[in-house]
């Protein structure tokens, strides 16, 4: 993982830890500390599926590219291999 990514992680890790202290330090009853806790764990869960999705979209676009420079690599190769094995047949 990048250090960028650490840093990200580390950051919606501490912000949710700090949302919770902030919640249970609240003076409010205890169904409405759990209904923001409830709510609250429901907005980072659809902020983690959305970077998961951004994540795989990324993952799979850097597949494509890689596939592509594999595929280009081997057709380069193999041209350089028929290339020296013409030369060396034209030289017996």
């Amino acid at each position: 993982m990048s250090k960028s990514g650490k840093f990200a992680l580390g950051a919606i890790v501490g912000a949710a830890a700090g949302v919770v202290a902030g919640i249970l330090a609240a003076p409010k009853s205890g169904v409405e500390t759990r209904a923001d806790i409830k709510h609250k764990a429901d907005e980072l869960k659809s902020r983690a599926n959305t970077k998961a999705e951004e994540a795989k979209h990324k993952a799979a676009e850097l597949k494509t590219e890689a596939t592509h420079k594999a595929d280009d690599l081997k057709a380069r190769t193999e041209r350089a291999a028929k290339s020296v094995h013409d030369a060396y047949t034209d030289k017996r």
